[in-house]
């Protein structure tokens, strides 16, 4: 399995490391480790610039990934399932990502985040938000207090109304396969109504793809989307909430949102981005 970590030398980067290597603990996986030296556009321009690039961020970037290594070494050093791999890029963020995960042909991108304040402002300028949106990749989400447990239960917010290709729920199955996790589906809906056609319909699918892992299904009623979450996690002491990135509106309401003091899933729950 390849893993991209993509690292900027945060506390919050480095959370997601330590979590990946936790969550991967039992799996073979190559972890490329990546930092994205922003580029500067006025060098971008300046034919003369590589050596003032080099000295300036490619060098300084090579050796924080060496001590990091060494620091992950300490801390993961009787697992051989594990092979560690460190790239410095000079270039626009996104554009790297997207690189790097077709050149290592990448299964899972971890990234760390601040939590709801490193998300607010509905995407814009977030990293992590541009990656989950933007980026066809599984996506997991590691918040700045997020701390590995075995995953035991896993809630799966959908609306049921869009259909998608069944291979985008294959990072999810495989890990209720794993973990012997608990599936939690959960439908939240702002007023009281029936289900229509189509919502009955992928309903069905869900029920016929999930089958084999008993899932339980949650019908709940709320104004606020992220209130009913939250009240969820706590109840069903949830360990990872899993979402479609293709259902954005949906998304949105669940991870983009400023109403940081209410919302305490936003810093502990791993989110895993699952994308067409």
């Amino acid at each position: 399995m390849n893993i991209l970590l993509p690292t900027d030398f945060s506390p919050n980067s480095w959370n997601a490391i330590l979590y990946a290597i936790e969550f991967y603990k039992t799996v073979e996986c190559n972890f490329y480790i990546l930092n994205v030296c922003i580029i500067d556009r006025f060098m971008a321009d300046d034919a003369g610039a590589a050596d003032q690039i080099d000295d300036l961020y490619i060098k300084p970037s090579k050796q924080r990934l060496v001590t990091l290594l060494h620091k992950i070494n300490d801390t993961d050093s009787v697992n051989e399932n594990h092979h560690f791999y460190t790239i410095t890029e000079y270039g626009f963020f996104l554009e790297s990502i997207r690189k790097h995960v077709l050149e290592q042909k990448i299964d899972t991108l971890v990234m760390g985040t601040k939590g709801a304040s490193g998300l607010k402002k509905h995407i814009v300028g977030s990293h992590t938000g541009d990656v989950i949106t933007k980026v066809k990749c599984t996506t997991m989400v590691i918040p700045e207090r997020a701390k590995y447990n075995t995953i035991k239960e896993i809630a799966f917010p959908s609306d049921f109304n869009l259909a998608y290709d069944l291979k985008t729920l294959e990072p999810l199955t495989s890990i209720l396969k794993t973990y012997k996790a608990n599936l939690n589906i959960v439908h939240i809906q702002r007023r009281e109504a029936e289900l229509n056609a189509e919502q009955l319909t992928n309903l069905d699918i869900f029920k016929t793809y999930f089958e084999d892992y008993k899932p339980s299904f949650k019908n709940l009623e709320c104004k606020k989307v992220e209130d009913a979450i939250q009240s969820f996690v706590e109840h069903k002491a949830i360990d990872m909430i899993a979402m479609v990135a293709k259902n954005l509106n949906y998304f949105q309401s669940i991870l983009f949102h400023s109403r940081v003091e209410k919302i305490s899933y936003h810093t502990d729950i791993p989110f895993l981005v699952l994308h067409e």
